[in-house]
């Protein structure tokens, strides 16, 4: 008798070592299979393969947690079924994801019908599952679940606890692989938007116009890669020289493509032989019919006539420039009309001042004006006059990098927040 129980007990052990061995083999496999490979889509598929494989289920898929609020907090990824199989999928309902979510431990339901606390989970095709959590220092970042055992057979504990084991092995590798599928995307986004700001800083001048009498600078900073800012010096029809600083609403890429546009419609308008108003007028239609309802643009735009010493002007809601006389008090050049895009149909008013020797035009964007520091206090108009205001006997260059200079310093610590670009005209003879 003794020896049957002995007997007994031998066959019990060495069938609990063959299931070791068996389970150890298993995990070997997924190890080495998961290691084979680098990207994402490829882990998880081999990952899920292989527990359909070993576990004999009719269907098993990963879902991981997506960063997108408006989405399915889990989303599946990766599914697959046994070879023979040609069934629907089985999903996760929100009763089931939810409980994960929550409990953030397996699960293991072999009646899911008669289950008090998934019955509305429960369809025709799902009969039982495991879900296991998939966790990465502690967070939970997805689930892999396996479902319905072959011939209806039941999931044991032994299959909940492989399947963990599994679930815990797979889950760093998962997470590198995804964060590393990130960063590679983020440096994809990253070299576009530095191909993009190359392409944008060529269509702005490299260089400004060679007038005699006149000492012309013009620069600009985005404050991403790219930005919404623009300025020009165009040849026009009528012989003049165009001078034009625009802010378009917005930041980032969609600014910087209808910067293209703006820049493309005023260098169309300004090989037509009209009034600077009217170039105004057909340039918002136009750039009403290129852009969306909540996109505008603030102009500044002019005509230099450096033979009769006059500028013709028109501003589309833009900050006032300064004129800046030698002698006397300055000027906010205003006359003009309201921003360009908003509606297609506008009129705008036309102005003309003459400049003198030793006369200063400063044309500016708010990035300037509206640069904060760490106080958020602004820089603001007056202070950026008052400083233009002293620096009226410096080359145009160099006036421009001193208000650059004096910006910098009063923000400090704090980032740019807006594009910033700036012109400076001084008649010199």
């Amino acid at each position: 008798m003794d020896l049957e129980v002995r007997l007994k007990q031998l066959e019990s052990e060495n069938a609990r070592l063959r299931g070791a061995v068996e389970e150890l083999s298993i995990l070997n496999q997924v190890a080495v299979a998961v290691a084979s490979t680098s990207t994402l889509d490829e882990i998880i598929d081999l990952v899920v393969k292989e527990c359909v494989k070993h576990l004999h289920v009719e269907q098993g898929a990963v879902m991981l947690l997506g960063a997108d609020e408006a989405a399915p907090p889990l989303k599946t990824m990766i599914r697959k079924a046994r070879s023979d199989y040609s069934g629907v999928d089985f999903r996760l309902n929100d009763q089931l994801t939810g409980w994960m979510m929550k409990n953030q431990a397996s699960l293991l339901v072999n009646d899911l019908a008669s289950d008090a606390r998934f019955r509305s989970a429960a369809t025709s095709n799902v009969r039982s599952l495991i879900c296991a959590p998939l966790k990465a220092k502690g967070r939970l970042i997805g689930v892999l679940s396996v479902f319905n055992k072959r011939k209806g057979e039941l999931f044991s504990k032994e299959d909940e606890r492989l399947l963990t084991i599994i679930a815990a092995q797979s889950a760093q590798v998962v997470e590198h692989a995804r964060l590393y599928e990130e960063e590679q995307a983020l440096h994809r986004v990253e070299q576009e938007l530095n191909t993009a700001r190359s392409i944008q800083q060529r269509l702005l001048p490299t260089e400004p116009p060679t007038i005699p009498g006149y000492d012309i600078a013009g620069m600009s900073l985005a404050a991403r890669q790219v930005g919404g800012d623009y300025f020009d010096f165009i040849a026009m029809a009528d012989g003049l020289t165009g001078l034009c600083v625009a802010d378009v609403s917005g930041k980032g890429i969609t600014a910087a493509l209808l910067m293209a546009v703006v820049q493309a419609t005023i260098r169309g308008q300004s090989l037509v032989d009209i009034s600077m108003a009217e170039r105004l007028a057909a340039s918002n239609r136009l750039i009403h019919q290129s852009t969306p309802s909540d996109k505008f643009v603030t102009m500044f735009y002019a005509a230099l006539d450096a033979t009769n010493h006059v500028l013709h002007y028109s501003n589309a809601g833009h900050n006032p420039p300064f004129l800046i006389p030698s002698e006397g008090e300055p000027r906010l050049l205003e006359s003009g009309g309201p921003v360009l895009g908003v509606l297609p149909h506008f009129t705008f008013e036309e102005s003309t001042v003459d400049l003198h020797v030793g006369d200063v035009l400063v044309i500016f964007t708010d990035g300037f004006s509206e640069a904060i520091n760490p106080a958020l206090e602004e820089f603001g108009e007056d202070r950026l006059l008052e400083l233009a205001r002293s620096l009226t006997d410096l080359p145009a260059q160099d006036l421009l990098d001193a208000l650059g200079d004096a910006v910098r310093k009063f923000c400090g610590s704090e980032p740019q927040f807006d594009d910033m670009t700036i012109m400076a005209v001084r008649r010199t003879s």
